[in-house]
């Protein structure tokens, strides 16, 4: 089973947020993760939180253990500091499960 989260942004810079997924893949990779869907939203018909989407997506881990050495870990966290933070007015955290690999 692995672990996953669903993921709310407001992108407000693209080019630069492009640059974040660029950097941080291959970190994510060696924590055994990476990304289901990703989607561009246009419009939010309902939402438990009162902040802006235009950008959804999934993102998962081999284990919960993973995904937290994976936010801790020095090297995302300035790639995170250079771009991440740059390019993203909003995060919302939708959801987090554990999912069978066979599905």
């Amino acid at each position: 089973m692995r672990y996953e989260m669903l993921v709310g942004l407001n992108v407000i810079d693209d080019a630069t947020y492009e640059d974040y997924r660029r950097q941080m893949k291959p970190i994510l990779s060696r924590y055994g993760g990476g990304f289901g869907y990703d989607f561009q939203v246009s419009k939010v018909l309902i939402s438990e939180q009162d902040t802006p989407m235009n950008r959804v997506f999934t993102i998962y881990f081999r284990d919960e253990g993973a995904m937290n050495e994976f936010f801790s870990d020095l090297e995302y966290r300035e790639v995170r500091e250079t771009f991440y933070s740059k390019s993203v007015e909003e995060s919302t955290i939708i959801a987090k499960y554990q999912r069978s690999t066979a599905e």
